[in-house]
């Protein structure tokens, strides 16, 4: 059971994560998360020092959003390709139906980092990582049960995987063009199907 401090500080994260993931640090004030919020200044100011602690809070919980989401579809798969491939369908209309307003949290805080926000920068680090050991971990499993090739480069792999989800979502957040997005995809899940198996 959440304390009423607790409630707030979360309340205040929540809100805030939208305006960032759209907005980013310097494009986000203050002032719009006193509005977003409907706090007052000590509300917010009672549970954080700066507006940098609320933007590290709520990348993590962004990421967190989006790597519970992911989490469930992986586990409801019975192998290897078709976990994979349910990464990647996690991505179809992800511009448009994102659970955090602005797309992709990785990818929308990573372009807005700078050397004035060393926490959060460690903050999108760890994130990546996470996503990369996740995937590296699906293949080395599908290697162990005979499901993907031997032969695969796990961690190379996993690079490749995840720079192309994040190279599409890229390319179509700057286009505006969701097809874009998912012909990348389909393209993607082929790949996996016609390299990976055995």
């Amino acid at each position: 059971m959440l304390t009423k401090a607790e409630r707030t500080r979360l309340y205040i994260i929540e809100k805030a994560s939208h305006l960032f993931n759209k907005k980013g640090f310097h494009g986000t004030s203050m002032s719009d998360i006193l509005e977003v919020t409907g706090l007052a200044k000590g509300g917010v100011y009672g549970n954080f020092k700066s507006k940098e602690e609320i933007i590290i809070e709520a990348f993590e919980y962004s990421f967190r959003k989006v790597s519970d989401e992911l989490i469930i579809r992986i586990k409801s798969k019975n192998n290897a390709v078709e976990k994979l491939t349910s990464i990647v369908d996690y991505y179809y209309n992800y511009t448009e139906y994102s659970p955090i307003e602005g797309g992709c949290p990785v990818l929308n805080y990573t372009s807005h980092l700078d050397d004035s926000l060393p926490e959060l920068k460690k903050a999108v680090v760890r994130a990546i990582r996470i996503m990369l050991e996740t995937i590296q971990k699906i293949i080395e499993n599908g290697q162990k049960y005979d499901q993907l090739r031997a032969s695969l480069d796990a961690a190379l792999e996993a690079d490749i995987l995840y720079s192309r989800i994040e190279g599409a979502l890229m390319l179509t957040k700057v286009t505006g063009d969701t097809s874009k997005l998912n012909r990348l995809l389909e393209e993607l899940k082929l790949y996996i199907v016609t390299e990976y198996r055995k």
